[in-house]
């Protein structure tokens, strides 16, 4: 794990401390790898519930209720999407107050509009039980697969800690 990814992991444990929330995971593109930043943090189980790593289409279907339609059209990796599974991670961890969504298309066989792009989504639960998202759109360079994964993590760490501090 970078150096970049460890220290913002370890800020958003400290804002998720300072608010006394609890938070879960959705990932796609980044299968886990948010969640395992987060879980590297000590002391991170009283803030970290859980999440789900929804990498296909069908188990987004399965495991988030993201329905079929959305993810035919406008696709799983798009705006409304990010913002569904953010909606729905918090909606099967009632214990979460915050989530962090990530849905992206980071090569190989990327269509050429799609390459490189990363949604992410924040939702904070409101006392209604629904949830506020903000959505943000990452565009990575052209890079290896792996190398745009550290990056799609450093921005959705970095957003969660955004979003947490505001």
């Amino acid at each position: 794990m970078s150096t970049a990814i460890h220290e913002r992991a370890q800020r958003v444990a400290e804002l998720l401390a300072a608010r006394q929330s609890k938070m879960a995971t959705a990932e796609s593109c980044t299968g886990g790898l948010v969640a395992g930043a987060l879980t590297a943090v000590p002391g991170i189980s009283a803030w970290h519930c859980g999440g789900v790593v929804v990498y296909r289409n069908e188990t987004k279907q399965a495991l988030l209720g993201i329905s079929p339609e959305l993810l035919s059209d406008p696709g799983p990796v798009s705006e409304v999407v990010a913002r569904a599974m953010a909606e729905r991670v918090l909606a099967i961890i009632p214990e979460a107050d915050v989530s962090i969504a990530v849905t992206g298309h980071l090569g190989p066989n990327a269509p050429a509009e799609l390459d490189g792009v990363v949604w992410l989504a924040v939702g904070m639960r409101k006392g209604d039980r629904s949830a506020d998202v903000q959505v943000r759109k990452l565009r990575l360079p052209p890079l290896g697969r792996l190398e745009r994964q550290q990056l799609a993590i450093e921005g959705a760490l970095a957003f969660l800690a955004e979003s947490l501090e505001g």
